[in-house]
């Protein structure tokens, strides 16, 4: 076994040459910085021998795709998805990317920034530090920082150059008001399990050292050490396993007295053999279990930890199966333990701050001509200055004072073009924001959130209801018929009504006549005072006296009939001749295009692009407005026969014109209008959430009120072309309970008929003469009355019957 020393890239370089060609090693360890490893790579493939690395981490070192390379040691990238992680854990959307500008602080970058954009999280800002800045060029760079308004800070160096840098942080107050300069930084580390063989290196280690170096000189064991140790143990574990003859020993070489050409470069015959064996080899080590893949350490268990003091406490843990976890036993929690963050807080750090060089919150608002109650922009003449009112600002203003920080913004009122489509992703770019210049940080005004816009802008949720509906004209229906007397109820009705009012009075003459002198006499007395007694029940105007007690119960049920009739009646007929009847002038939709009817939209308004493009409504059949006065003078001047806009529009529109129009058709469903922000900003996560606070409380039952006044209660309009008239299917149960209580008591007064008569109908003489049997028949019609008069009742009886059975069948037959 030969040694060389090397300083540098260069002198590492030349002491690998040497080792190859006066040495004729069959592998190299080494080398020990990623900058070196380039070059070692080239010669290792080009003389066949294994360059196994403990400490060269750069990702960039794998793309060089050479088989002889070993990295006994993590690729840098490897803890990529547990950076990630935790920013994801904590929610975090920007950060700021710090690291050595070398090959080992810019290898790491890519990978690192791709993953934090799949959580969503965008790097705002990369700082490079030369691996040999001064205190001041680091002070300097710090300030840089304190400036922007990111608070998270991914840190990638080695400790030479990462402690000043924290030192200075807390000196320039980045750090709270923390002594140590670390505290409560986190930290993620690959996971080393503490086993008895790692104990007893560790005591044989510091034994070591101290007789070697001073107390001062002696740092501690650390994860390059390790990865070291496992290193040269799994080459001599492969060397073992080949049987290679050979004398190993050490000697240090004196690099500048050999030849260093290339050219000279032997090849290794045992090379491939070592490198087989390296490859297969796999054991527990001092760091873990100890196995090459695809040419690398395979990934281990990284650890989180948390700075505390001089030392640190482990929160929790990455696992590529379960991600972060907070123990790697089976029943752990997934998620970490309670850190105390800089400043000895237990909250978890937002991420973000306002900027320390006082730049405000820059809002863009529109000057606009109709609509005023949600964005209206005045300019004070006396002060000179801008003043923003309206329903729009009030809720920014509430979402904004409830936030738990202050933030401080402006008002930076601009003008939109006079574009027709305002909901595409150009239009919002050029119309609304600057957003690609950065001019504005948030855009307050009435904007409509669509998901188009969207993949421009960061959307709070919505502050108002949503959805685009149709407003048309309403004309009165003032025309009065002289038959309206009877539209109250239906010809179906008014036939039944009849058949019942002639059937209850058979049925209380039937039960009456040979009890009650009021209804005897002459047939035609009978017959007018058995209808006379049924119609004037009407009015509950009947003055004959009912003596059986069925004909009573037939009587009190038929009353409660004709009260619940004549009532509805009543009111069906006093709603048709006082309340006016308004009509909208269009209730489809689809007739609207079919006739081809021209129709109104709001100037700047994305409705344009839905009537065009899903309604299929030609443009030249379109007519702009601005304002509410605009939109009524268009309908009897401008020649629309409707208009199409959101419905917080509409709802201003006919608080002033409630009298004259209506919203017809379907509401057709769009989100309500929300506040825009830049992509990414990290504000919007806290704002959307005092949005949904506001709109909950009555907080915005205040501002309504305030902006919009009281609601205005208009008339109401029918867009029904069917009669209002009352209908048989609304009083078929009582007409039904009404005939069997009366059918029922005909059956039990017949039945008490026969009863008292039976003597009379059983003919117990059988020889009796044909003569007194003709008497018997004639004396019992005479106790049922006039047989003339019995049969026009039973006749008019049956015509009743008839006539209820085809009103019946009407009612309950199935619609075609």
């Amino acid at each position: 076994m030969a040694m060389a020393e090397n300083t540098n890239d260069v002198v590492g370089a030349a002491a690998a040459v040497d080792l190859l060609q006066n040495d004729e090693v069959e592998a190299i360890i080494g080398p020990g910085l990623s900058m070196q490893a380039n070059f070692m790579i080239g010669l290792g493939s080009k003389a066949q021998v294994p360059i196994i690395s403990f400490s060269a981490t750069s990702p960039s070192l794998s793309s060089l795709q050479s088989q002889y390379f070993i990295r006994a040691t993590l690729n840098d990238s490897a803890q990529v998805p547990a950076i990630r992680a935790i920013v994801q854990a904590f929610g975090w959307r920007q950060v700021v990317l710090i690291y050595t500008d070398n090959e080992y602080g810019n290898g790491i970058i890519p990978s690192l920034t791709v993953a934090l954009l799949e959580v969503d999280t965008h790097v705002t800002y990369g700082s490079p530090v030369h691996p040999s800045a001064t205190d001041d060029q680091i002070e300097e760079e710090l300030y840089k920082l304190m400036s922007m308004s990111t608070r998270v800070f991914i840190v990638h160096m080695h400790s030479p150059l990462g402690c000043p840098l924290f030192a200075k942080a807390n000196e320039v107050g980045m750090m709270e008001e923390e002594i140590d300069s670390m505290q409560g930084v986190l930290g993620v580390k690959p996971h080393v399990p503490r086993t008895k063989e790692l104990e007893r290196f560790e005591i044989r280690w510091k034994k070591k050292i101290q007789e070697k170096y001073s107390p001062k000189e002696i740092s501690e064991l650390n994860m390059s050490g390790l990865w070291a140790y496992d290193a040269a143990s799994a080459l001599a574990m492969a060397v073992e396993k080949l049987g290679l003859p050979g004398n190993f020993s050490f000697r240090r070489t004196n690099i500048s007295r050999h030849s260093i050409g290339l050219e000279s470069i032997r090849v290794s015959q045992a090379g491939p053999n070592v490198l087989r064996s390296l490859l297969s080899t796999r054991f527990t080590g001092l760091s873990g279990d100890f196995q090459i893949v695809d040419g690398q350490l395979h990934t281990p268990v990284f650890e989180i930890v948390s700075v505390i003091g001089k030392g640190e406490r482990g929160v929790g843990f990455w696992t590529a199966e379960n991600g972060i976890v907070g123990g790697l036993s089976s029943d752990s929690k997934a998620s970490l333990r309670p850190i105390i963050w800089p400043g000895e807080s237990t909250f978890v750090p937002k991420g973000w701050v306002f900027p320390t060089n006082g730049k405000k919150l820059k809002v863009g608002v529109p000057v606009k001509k109709g609509f005023n109650e949600f964005v209206k922009v005045t300019l004070d003449p006396i002060t000179n200055k801008t003043k923003v009112t309206g329903y729009t600002i009030a809720i920014f203003e509430a979402v904004m004072a409830a936030l738990p920080y202050a933030v401080s913004y402006e008002y930076v009122p601009f003008k939109p073009p006079d574009g027709k489509n305002a909901g595409s992703c150009d239009k919002i770019l050029k119309s609304h924001t600057s957003f690609q210049s950065q001019k504005y940080d948030a855009l307050v005004r009435d904007i409509t959130i669509l998901a188009s816009r969207s993949l421009c802008v960061d959307y709070t949720p919505p502050y108002t209801e949503s959805g685009v509906s149709i407003i048309v004209p309403i004309i009165a229906n003032k025309s009065k018929s002289a038959w309206v007397f009877l539209k109250p109820l239906t010809w179906d009705l008014w036939v039944t009504s009849f058949c019942f009012f002639v059937f209850i009075g058979f049925v209380i003459w039937t039960l009456e006549h040979r009890v009650n002198e009021d209804f005897r006499g002459p047939p035609s007395q009978q017959v007018g005072t058995t209808f006379w007694f049924s119609f004037s029940t009407l009015v509950f105007a009947q003055k004959e006296r009912i003596v059986s007690n069925l004909a009573r119960i037939v009587v009190f049920i038929w009353f409660f009939v004709v009260l619940i009739l004549t009532q509805s009646y009543t009111a069906s007929l006093t709603s048709m001749l006082t309340v006016q009847q308004l009509n909208p002038t269009i209730t489809d939709i689809n007739e609207l295009i079919k006739k081809g009817e021209r129709v109104g939209y709001q100037n700047g308004s994305f409705v344009y692009e839905f009537l065009t493009e899903s309604m299929k409504i030609d443009e030249s059949k379109l007519v702009i407005y601005e304002t509410p006065e605009e939109l009524d003078e268009l309908f009897p001047k401008g020649g629309i026969a409707a208009a199409f806009d959101e419905i917080p529009y509409l709802k201003i529109f006919l608080a002033k014109y409630c009298s004259k129009y209506t919203l017809v058709g379907p509401t057709y469903k769009f989100d309500g209008f929300g506040f825009a922000f830049q992509k990414g900003s990290p504000l919007v996560a806290d704002v959307s959430r005092q949005v949904l606070n506001v709109t909950e409380g009555a907080k915005m039952l205040q501002i309504e009120k305030a902006w919009f006044g009281e609601t205005k209660k208009c008339p109401e309009v029918s867009s029904s072309v069917s009669s209002n008239s009352i209908g048989l299917n609304s009083f078929w149960v009582l007409f039904l309970i009404a005939g069997v209580a009366s059918f029922l008591a005909l059956i039990a007064c017949i039945i008490t008929f026969l009863y008292e008569n039976r003597d009379a109908l059983i003919n117990k003489k059988p020889t009796s003469s044909i003569w007194r049997k003709m008497q018997w028949r004639y004396a019992l019609m005479r106790k049922i009355s006039n047989p003339i008069l019995l049969e026009k009742m039973i006749n008019l009886l049956r015509s009743g019957m008839e006539l209820m059975d085809i009103a019946v069948t009407a009612l309950t037959a199935k619609p075609p």
